[in-house]
């Protein structure tokens, strides 16, 4: 094998190249959008399979492709090769990861198009970002509805679909048919004798019962995103904490420059995003990300070291 010291290896790492155990070659951890690929992209890759590495493809849970088996003396031309076609490694690394999304721009249960908003935030802050590092890895997850299929809430920033429901329970005609309790998939709206109730504890905002009143009893109130912040998942969790309010796509995208711009200021080398909102406490976390205060020292946070924990 060859002599490649630790600290080669690990600068491959951080180019989204992972030494195969007890061998010279390499899995290129190849970055999508949101898990797109075009159909020329995976002719390219299947080749570049063939022809640096061992044959095979393998899907990762963040939607990225891997390559297994590609010689270290290969990893420059194997770069080369899929570059022509627009694709390059990385993926790795206390940075922001590649964003995920739900298929919602064409499912059913969809609420928006989450492949156009996971692209914007990919090219805003997976690539615009690359460089800035930060004190661990922080992941970004865009869910088109309340299905939660890419699991945003055990994600360090969560983005889940919102429409939420206004009943009209005084225009309510009791017809007994209630098409809206038909299709609510939470039992949300339900009977308690001659009145239908909408529980809006339970009530997830799924949009489904708006429109579906015969009699037009049941309007959209507001429509947005819930965002869930300091999720993880692997040797320990954290269920991510809920921000209150339904926000605009806006108000999302400002929202993860804060929360990037605090974790740099805020956490320690090596810990999590939801680590350091349990250190510093729930409520002082949500306001600083309602808060535009931290958009005024930009600047400053991206120039300075980051902070190690003291022992």
């Amino acid at each position: 094998m060859t002599n490649l010291t630790a600290e080669e290896v690990k600068a491959l790492k951080g180019r989204g190249f992972l030494r195969n155990k007890g061998t010279d070659c390499f899995s290129a951890r190849i970055i999508t959008k949101n898990g797109v690929l075009t159909t020329r992209q995976a002719a390219v890759l299947a080749q570049a399979a063939e022809q640096f590495g061992d044959g095979k493809l393998a899907l990762t849970t963040r939607l990225t492709v891997e390559l297994t088996g590609i010689p270290y003396e290969k990893i420059e031309a194997f770069c080369d090769f899929i570059g022509k076609e627009g694709m390059t490694p990385g993926g790795t690394g206390p940075r922001v990861r590649p964003v995920v999304a739900c298929k919602g721009t064409v499912c059913v249960h969809g609420l928006y198009d989450t492949q156009a908003f996971a692209e914007e935030i990919h090219d805003a802050y997976y690539v615009g970002w690359y460089d800035v590092k930060l004190p661990h890895k922080f992941k970004i997850a865009v869910g088109g509805c309340p299905n939660n299929c890419v699991k945003p809430s055990l994600n360090d920033f969560g983005i889940v679909g919102q429409r939420v429901p206004l009943f009209d329970a005084d225009g309510c005609k009791g017809c007994g048919k209630c098409p809206p309790q038909n299709v609510c998939p939470v039992k949300a709206m339900h009977r308690e004798g001659d009145s239908v109730i909408l529980d809006e504890a339970r009530c997830v905002n799924c949009g489904k019962c708006i429109g579906a009143c015969n009699f037009g009893c049941i309007t959209e109130k507001a429509s947005g995103f819930h965002v869930y912040i300091g999720g993880k998942w692997g040797k320990s969790s954290r269920a991510g904490t809920l921000v209150p309010g339904i926000f605009s796509k806006e108000e999302v995208f400002s929202m993860i420059e804060k929360a990037i711009l605090f974790y740099r200021e805020q956490g320690f080398v090596g810990e999590r995003f939801g680590d350091m909102i349990d250190r510093l406490g729930e409520a002082a976390v949500i306001q600083a990300l309602l808060s535009d205060d931290i958009l005024s020292r930009k600047q400053a946070i991206l120039d300075a070291a980051l902070h190690t924990a003291e022992a």
